[in-house]
């Protein structure tokens, strides 16, 4: 197969990161790099000239590196990429800065072709004179493309549904990134339309995320945000497909989960890192997530 295995770099015992693949049908792949750590980090992968690239930087920043280091391309928080080359292959060299997320969707270039009807004239990436050519284009997300990101770095499903849901929301990308700018609109939610509510929303996130431990009420947060509590809870379910405390609860008990897999905490101090006080609570919680207690997750990483 063409696409062929991470290599990622391996993480001192203090960092967070996740990287996480979903195929969504053969040959089509979501890519989902998130670094929650103080340091960079890179990830490597062989792609072939076959396929098509597609970046978005939902947090941060990060740069691709090509032609051995000697060229790189650099993407911003909130920006795209589009990288296509059929003469050569352009495997992915991806350097994540500290606090950066970013998604990756490659699929081949036959396949995306299918993608569009003839009547779609005015991508010009698309047009007979230009198929076989090299394609670099960068841009903006705009705030419909925004809330897709965020839907596929954070939900809250159940298994079985989530091979469903992330192949309707790559899609979903993909016709918001070809979209005329004269057509776009943000069916979902109205209020999400203002690109300052969507940066409030996103805001309202990472105060959840750096305050993990002590989390504020959600008066206090729609306050901070200075938003309307109402639009806060609209907003957050929106863009991340829960309500600001489920989500939180998600997200910590991913991190304690990474936390314990480093083995260099014991589970009293991950329980204290994500805001549990009593190792009573935190291992109720950590039950309730992942259907196993923190001392049978670490025993199980031990066998």
């Amino acid at each position: 197969m063409d696409f062929q295995k991470n290599t990622a770099q391996s993480l001192p015992a203090n960092m967070v990161g996740f990287y996480e693949e979903i195929a969504i049908e053969p040959g089509f792949f979501i890519l989902k790099f998130n670094n929650e750590t103080d340091e960079n980090q890179t990830f490597k992968r062989e792609v072939s000239a076959n396929f098509i690239q597609f970046h978005f930087c939902i947090k941060g920043s990060a740069s691709f590196s090509f032609n051995e280091g000697n060229y790189k391309l650099p993407i911003q928080e909130d920006h795209s990429l589009l990288l296509y080359n059929p003469q050569r292959d352009l495997p992915l060299d991806l350097h994540l800065s500290a606090h950066s997320w970013v998604i990756s969707v490659l699929l081949p270039i036959t396949k995306f072709h299918g993608l569009f009807s003839t009547e779609a004239n005015y991508i010009t990436f698309l047009n007979d004179e230009n198929k076989d050519r090299k394609y670099y284009k960068d841009g903006l997300t705009n705030p419909s493309m925004t809330i897709v990101l965020n839907q596929l770095m954070n939900y809250n499903l159940h298994p079985s549904i989530k091979p469903l849901y992330f192949k309707g929301k790559a899609y979903e990308l993909l016709s918001l990134f070809f979209n005329r700018p004269a057509d776009a609109d943000v069916e979902q939610c109205p209020f999400l339309a203002d690109e300052v509510n969507v940066s409030k929303i996103k805001k309202a996130k990472q105060i959840m995320i750096s305050r993990m431990a002590e989390p504020p009420t959600l008066q206090q947060l729609a306050d901070e945000i200075n938003l309307p509590i109402n639009r806060l809870k609209e907003g957050f379910k929106q863009i991340y497909g829960d309500s600001v405390f489920s989500f939180l609860f998600d997200y910590k008990m991913e991190v304690a989960r990474q936390l314990l897999a480093t083995g260099s905490h014991n589970v009293n101090e991950v329980g204290l890192k994500v805001g549990y006080s009593t190792s009573s609570h935190f291992i109720s919680a950590f039950k309730k997530k992942f259907g196993t207690t923190p001392k049978k997750f670490l025993m199980g990483l031990n066998a």
